[in-house]
């Protein structure tokens, strides 16, 4: 089943039939031990409607503060040694990739998040910038993984390659991230084998950059990532967890205004979003 949201109303699509839900709270609903099977059980107090055709949707969050993981695939591991290279950094990352304890970082909230077909920014103070495609994990306040959505964690790579001290700023700023179509919720956690595929589209029809990974490839698991990120934190509402990317375009690419950036993750769908800049 898959949960959409747009201007505080939810869509409940499932089995080929769509429900909708008005004046619910949504970190109620989704906040839970086993909310599949819960929305499963109490669909009769959902109402079966028409899927509308939406020219954008919100992302599928509320309260929930979304975290990220960095450096879980090789790929990632290798372009971040590289552009960490000259500040002396690069060890770091190298350190980081086989460590016990994963690189976890806050990556923001509600204000800072995109939804789909909408909007996310490069930073004016960046001259190389890139779209992160991930798998990202909601997980209940029970530390339990109950959904999926696709991730686009956008990276100020220049800044971050400046100076690991500086993360939080390549990281962290408005529309630096973005969440959708949907929130998944399987019966069963999502296959290894489930692939995640990303496009960048300049002038409306020029690929300048598609590729695909199985997140079999990722080097830790979903439940390691979690147990980290809820070692002495609590998250009251649950939180969604990026969990880190393989897909790195080369050196010499970097986002520009009005680029369109596709992701899309088996059984959850395409994530779309365009690009300008944050002082834009």
């Amino acid at each position: 089943m898959k949960l959409f949201k747009k201007n505080n109303k939810l869509y409940l699509r499932f089995k080929g039939k769509c429900y909708t839900r008005k004046e619910i709270d949504f970190n109620w609903l989704i906040n839970r031990v086993g909310l599949h099977d819960f929305i499963l059980n109490n669909i009769n107090e959902w109402d079966e409607c028409d899927f509308p055709s939406f020219d954008s949707l919100d992302p599928p969050l509320g309260n929930q503060e979304i975290w990220a993981a960095g450096v879980t695939y090789m790929r990632s591991r290798e372009a971040r040694m590289h552009e960490a290279k000259d500040s002396g950094g690069d060890r770091f990352y190298d350190m980081v990739y086989y460590a016990d304890r994963p690189e976890l970082f806050y990556k923001g909230n509600h204000y800072r998040c995109a939804g789909h077909n909408q909007i996310v920014h490069i930073r004016d103070d960046s001259y190389w910038n890139v779209p992160e495609p991930e798998l990202t994990l909601f997980i209940s306040s029970s530390k339990t993984i109950e959904g999926y959505t696709i991730g686009n964690d956008m990276s100020s790579r220049s800044i971050e390659g400046e100076n690991p001290l500086y993360l939080p700023q390549a990281k962290v700023y408005n529309r630096s991230s973005s969440l959708g179509p949907c929130l998944y919720i399987p019966k069963e956690p999502i296959s290894p084998d489930t692939l995640i595929k990303i496009k960048i589209i300049r002038n409306q029809n020029n690929i300048l950059y598609q590729d695909q990974v199985s997140i079999s490839k990722m080097k830790r698991k979903p439940m390691e990532l979690a147990d980290y990120l809820f070692r002495n934190q609590s998250f009251d509402d649950g939180v969604f967890l990026m969990t880190g990317t393989c897909l790195v375009p080369d050196e010499d690419f970097t986002l520009s205004k009005s680029d369109k950036i596709e992701i899309s993750i088996e059984n959850i769908g395409t994530l779309v979003n365009f690009v300008t800049q944050k002082s834009d």
